[in-house]
């Protein structure tokens, strides 16, 4: 079983990028497959609302450059989802708003491609924020029709620099809780998605 987790945070090597890294070496110890995409690479454009996506009918956003496409069919054929964002200004960076918007508008008027996968999310913020990029996140799952996991406590980290996320010792606790109330629904999905 495949997970595959979006990262939106434009640092390369950072609090996002380790606690995702964290977060899937969990899911690896349960057998799971794992693989994280960093999008701030990519440049990408946001949604214009061209509504081509909808004409055209195949689940594709017209806009075949910037690996948003690539991404959006590795999103279709995983199994697990997790989006990750630091909070920025409060909300989350905008390449992530930007990806959010497009695939959330493709997936809204083809296939619908991620209903009844399971989903979630995981932020970091410095002072403030991070429940709102939370809260963002977790919203853009439940619309795309998605079976969304949480934890308690939630994993929203506070943490500057890197390792400092560690140090956050309830959120830590709340992504051990999230790893494992995640690795159970995707086992119990897949198998009656299989039956």
């Amino acid at each position: 079983m495949k997970i595959l987790a979006i990262n939106g945070s434009p640092r390369l090597i950072g609090n996002t990028t380790n606690i995702v890294g964290d977060f899937l070496d969990r899911l690896n110890r349960d057998g799971f497959e794992t693989e994280q995409e960093q999008i701030y690479g990519y440049d990408l454009e946001p949604c214009n609302d061209c509504r081509t996506c909808e004409m055209r009918g195949d689940g594709r956003c017209i806009n075949e450059e910037d690996g948003f496409n690539d991404t959006l069919d590795k999103l279709r054929q995983a199994d697990g989802i997790v989006l990750a964002a630091p909070a920025y200004q409060g909300t989350t960076p905008c390449v992530m708003r930007n990806f959010l918007e497009r695939a959330g508008l493709v997936l809204s008027v083809s296939d619908k491609g991620l209903r009844g996968k399971v989903g979630c999310a995981l932020t970091v913020c410095a002072h403030d924020g991070g429940d709102t990029a939370y809260a963002e996140l977790i919203r853009w799952m439940m619309q795309a029709q998605m079976v969304v996991v949480g934890a308690a406590p939630a994993p929203v980290f506070r943490a500057l620099n890197s390792p400092q996320y560690a140090e956050d010792k309830d959120a830590v606790k709340g992504m051990d809780n999230l790893a494992e109330n995640f690795s159970w629904a995707v086992r119990n999905l897949a198998d009656k998605r299989e039956r």
